[in-house]
C-alpha cells in the first residue's frame, strides 16, 4: 500500500471520531436542568417526652393517680422489715413453734408484699403506656401539622446523625404547648 495512502487513512480515523462526537456533544444542553430540592426534617421523640406540656401533665395525673398505692407499698415494705428485723433479735429466746408461728407469718407477709409491689407495677406501667400513646399521637399530629404547612418531604423520628439545621423538635414542642391549651377533641362515642 502507498504510504501517502497509509498516512492519508490513519488521518480520517481521527478526524471521523471527532465528527462523530460532536452531534453528541451538540445534544448535551448548555444549560443545567433544575433539580427538586426534597426537604427534611427530624424530630427527636424523647425530647419531646420530656419538654412538651401535655406529656409533663401526664407524668403528674400518673403521680397523683399512684401516690396513695405507692405510699401504701412503702409503708407496707417498712413494716414487713420493721417485723423481720424484730424476729432475728427475738428468735433467740422463742420456743420453735413460735418461731416457726412468727416464720411463717412473715413469709406470708413479704409473699402479700410483692404480690402487691408487683400489681401497682403492672398497673403504673399499664397507664403510663396509655398515657403515652395519646402524648404520641398528639404529637404525631402536630408533627403532620407543622411538616404540611412548611412543605417537608419526609420527618424522621431515628437517625445516626441529623445536621441542627433539620431539626424541628422546637417547633413541635413549641406547637404542642400551644395546643394543649385547648383540649383535644374526642369523637362522640356510638354507645
Amino acid at each position: 500500500m502507498n504510504p501517502m495512502l497509509r498516512a492519508a487513512g490513519a488521518l480520517l480515523i481521527p478526524a471521523f471520531a471527532l465528527v462523530a462526537a460532536a452531534p453528541a456533544r451538540a445534544q448535551t444542553p448548555a444549560q443545567p436542568q433544575p433539580q427538586e430540592t426534597f426537604r427534611i426534617g427530624f424530630v427527636n421523640p424523647d425530647r419531646v417526652l420530656r419538654e412538651a406540656q401535655p406529656a409533663k401533665a401526664a407524668q403528674a395525673k400518673l403521680e397523683a393517680e399512684f401516690l396513695k398505692r405507692e405510699k401504701d407499698l412503702t409503708a407496707q415494705g417498712d413494716a414487713l422489715k420493721a417485723a423481720s428485723e424484730k424476729f432475728e433479735r427475738e428468735s433467740p429466746t422463742l420456743s420453735e413453734s413460735q418461731r416457726a408461728s412468727r416464720q411463717r407469718a412473715l413469709v406470708d407477709q413479704d409473699r402479700d408484699f410483692q404480690r402487691r409491689r408487683r400489681e401497682f407495677q403492672e398497673d403504673l406501667n399499664a397507664r403510663k403506656n396509655e398515657e403515652l400513646q395519646q402524648v404520641y399521637e398528639r404529637a404525631n399530629r402536630v408533627v403532620k401539622q407543622v411538616a404540611e404547612a412548611e412543605k417537608y418531604d419526609a420527618i424522621l423520628q431515628e437517625a445516626i446523625y441529623i445536621n441542627p439545621k433539620h431539626d424541628i423538635t422546637e417547633k413541635v414542642i413549641k406547637a404542642l404547648n400551644a395546643s394543649s391549651a385547648t383540649p383535644p377533641s374526642t369523637p362522640a362515642s356510638g354507645k
